[in-house]
């Protein structure tokens, strides 16, 4: 990004980015691709899927020893989540991105490109699939998610933790391994994400705009209370959904923790769970959007676990 009177915008191509990150280039043989200069909230499911296909094609090329992609924050949760399901593990792709534009004194750009070539070089990340290097730490693609809207330091892992570091050094020293995580490694060339809507529970929601949406969605994601709750307005839309034949997901609207059948009252958890909502597991909302997608794509059922 480059600030403009109109505010900031993508300006910079990968070349100025190597160019802008002091000894960047040098720290591997890299090739540059310039696939796209979008903002990241412009990535539909086309250009999602399209770019997945790309890092599949560069994968199986063997060209490459290790993929970088440069992202903007917003969605690198989506994006890092879908590769991480769709895309063989054993060359590893790191995605990137930063919180300051190249204009700004503290631009953490260039850290965290340099820490993301160091990474993708690195022996030790043969095999990890995709991973988010940012801020100094490595986390699984699966498990990144943008924590904060404006610290340097936005990326967590509130489902599982971190994979390793980047010592300011430079050394990569990875002290956990990720289950892996291709599930649906499958995933076809030009593939379709089915629309799945996703909604976020309010006090006193009656449930109508759930209910009108089933229309024009293949399955739907809650967004409840707490571990779980819905209003009873809420659970009888979902229950119209499950009747037509289409999924619903309940994921939690808190910032960590997961989703159990713990409360009985109308609407609780437990009985939402026991007339047929599936919990979300160790997933935001956000990417159990992208898990019932790839689900539906496939043919598959859910599986609760990462």
């Amino acid at each position: 990004m480059v600030p403009t009177a109109a505010g900031n915008v993508p300006s910079l191509d990968g070349a100025a980015l190597l160019a802008l990150a002091a000894g960047a280039a040098r720290l591997a043989d890299v090739t540059v691709e310039d696939w796209a200069r979008i903002p990241a909230a412009h990535l539909d499911g086309g250009r999602l899927v399209a770019l997945r296909d790309r890092v599949a094609q560069l994968q199986r090329s063997g060209a490459c020893d290790g993929i970088v992609i440069t992202h903007g924050t917003d969605t690198i949760e989506e994006t890092a989540y879908l590769l991480a399901r769709t895309v063989a593990p054993e060359v590893p792709v790191v995605v990137t991105g930063a919180m300051r534009t190249s204009a700004d004194a503290d631009w953490d750009g260039g850290r965290n490109l340099g820490d993301a070539l160091r990474v993708a070089a690195a022996t030790a990340s043969r095999g990890r699939g995709v991973l988010v290097a940012f801020a100094g730490s490595i986390l699984a693609g699966h498990e990144a998610v943008k924590r904060d809207a404006l610290a340097l330091d936005a990326f967590h892992a509130p489902h599982g933790a971190p994979l390793g570091a980047v010592a300011a050094d430079g050394t990569v020293a990875f002290t956990r391994t990720a289950p892996r995580a291709d599930r649906f490694a499958a995933f076809p060339a030009r593939g379709v994400l089915p629309p799945v809507t996703v909604h976020a529970l309010v006090p006193a929601d009656d449930g109508a705009l759930l209910y009108v949406s089933r229309a024009s969605h293949a399955g739907a994601v809650l967004l409840g209370f707490g571990a779980g709750n819905l209003t009873p307005g809420v659970l009888s839309a979902a229950e119209r959904w499950l009747a037509d034949g289409k999924p619903v997901v309940l994921a939690s609207r808190c910032a960590s923790g997961e989703v159990a059948p713990l409360y009985g009252f109308p609407g609780g958890s437990r009985q939402a769970i026991e007339r047929g909502l599936l919990p979300a597991g160790p997933r935001t909302p956000w990417q159990a959007r992208i898990e019932l997608q790839l689900c539906l794509a496939m043919g598959m059922g859910w599986e609760g676990e990462a």
